[in-house]
């Protein structure tokens, strides 16, 4: 999945939070030990939801893995990732659950609120063999809640010939760098637009866009529970962000005809996506076009981890089981064999080391950059949250709003709405 905006969200998780009080913590918070999983092969029927094309395919590591647990079921049942927030919501509320799930990582804090989800044992797997950014994506108020399946981080797509005829030799390293190479790219390369950011008012989040140059100065959403999205760090980025659009680098909306075929003509220098674009711009006959580029750095180089992860119900039917096949899923070379399956990226380190993606060249960039990549906050209102940022950094990039008055907007909306912890 892309990106983990669901509508109505808010709303349905309260619901649920108010309905599963009964028996559980509801501050999510559940310090205790989770129980041990047992010894031995896994037994029984395993029930697992996942969404879009991993549920759709996902039979094919569950067959592998009853080959070696020949007296346990695995059944998978895909559902589409439209309405697949609300419909876990439901779940959770009527203790009605599978087993086992894939939840979106911007999902965690809010499910894990609900009293929903088992923690992670402790033997299950060593949190160090994830990228640590992945990994923290499980983690809601000191409890780790699932097992990070799959990753995803931002780079930035780069028009080979574009990038070329501004005299662009190598990736810039800086953020002062990369603006220069921004600017070459439209008034020497020939782009109309130097570099597209995520535009204003996208449906995936404009805070996908924009949060990796706060995290790359310093800044961040919350620290110790307190928001800090007027900080000085965090000003200073959205200033950087807003000047791409006062300086006519970025355009303010997407092409008529959409970003890959500008960007494969050339009117857009680059464009900061994720590893499914290597896809999209080889179906649209664009393997040579393009190459990319790391986060610039400031105090770091950090970009966007997303991706999804695997959790365990409260109210499992078999709550060993599904541990079980959350274990199996994390071998590497399972991990390995799902990349060749559908393409999405480890998030075991150890899978990377296969040649189909260490000796990529475009994927390996990729699995350079997860080595400095960070999630918001795991709180069970990010979605409101996320939303406030989205929308003045609309204003910012569309109306010129100031980046000071900007952040100062985000760090009151952020504080009212408050962390949900």
């Amino acid at each position: 999945m892309r990106a983990w905006r669901r509508s109505g969200a808010a709303v349905v998780v309260a619901a649920v939070i108010a309905m599963t009080g009964c028996g559980r913590d509801e501050s999510g918070g559940n310090q205790e030990a989770a129980p041990p999983i047992a010894e031995g092969k896994a037994t029984g029927e395993i029930t697992v939801w996942a969404m879009g094309t991993e549920g759709e395919k996902l039979s094919v590591l569950a067959d592998d893995f009853m080959k070696e647990n020949p007296e346990a079921k695995v059944t998978v049942t895909p559902i589409p990732w439209d309405g697949a927030h609300d419909k876990l919501a439901t779940a959770i509320a009527a203790k009605q659950t599978p087993d086992v799930s894939l939840i979106g990582t911007t999902w965690m804090g809010e499910f894990a609120k609900t009293g929903g989800l088992d923690p992670t044992p402790a033997d299950l797997v060593r949190k160090d063999d994830f990228y640590e950014g992945a990994w923290d994506t499980t983690v809601v108020d000191g409890t780790s809640y699932g097992v990070p399946w799959y990753v995803e981080t931002r780079l930035f797509y780069v028009n080979t010939a574009v990038a070329t005829r501004a005299g662009i030799t190598s990736p810039p390293k800086t953020w002062e760098e990369f603006k220069s190479a921004v600017a070459a790219m439209k008034s020497r390369g020939g782009a109309e637009w130097g570099v597209n950011l995520l535009p204003p008012g996208s449906a995936i989040g404009t805070w996908q866009s924009v949060m990796p140059f706060v995290w790359s100065n310093g800044g961040d959403v919350a620290t110790d529970g307190t928001f800090t999205l007027d900080s000085p760090q965090a000003v200073e980025a959205f200033a950087y962000y807003k000047s791409f659009f006062d300086e006519g680098l970025a355009p303010k909306g997407l092409p008529a005809d959409g970003l890959e075929p500008a960007f494969l003509r050339g009117e857009i220098g680059a464009f900061p996506s994720g590893p499914w674009h290597i896809g999209v711009l080889k179906e649209q006959g664009g393997a040579d076009k393009f190459t990319l580029w790391t986060m610039p750095a400031r105090q770091s180089a950090t970009s966007f981890v997303g991706g999804g992860d695997l959790a365990v119900f409260k109210d499992a039917k078999n709550r060993d089981g599904a541990w079980k096949f959350v274990a199996y899923l994390s071998r590497p070379d399972v991990q390995t064999k799902w990349y060749k399956t559908v393409s999405d990226l480890p998030a075991v380190k150890q899978g990377w080391d296969d040649p189909t993606l260490g000796g990529d060249p475009l994927l390996s960039t990729f699995g350079k950059q997860l080595e400095d990549a960070k999630s918001p906050p795991a709180i069970p209102t990010w979605e409101q949250v996320a939303a406030a940022i989205d929308g003045e950094t609309e204003k910012m990039a569309k109306a010129g709003l100031d980046a000071a008055e900007a952040a100062r907007a985000m760090q009151q909306r952020a504080t009212s709405i408050g962390t949900g912890v």
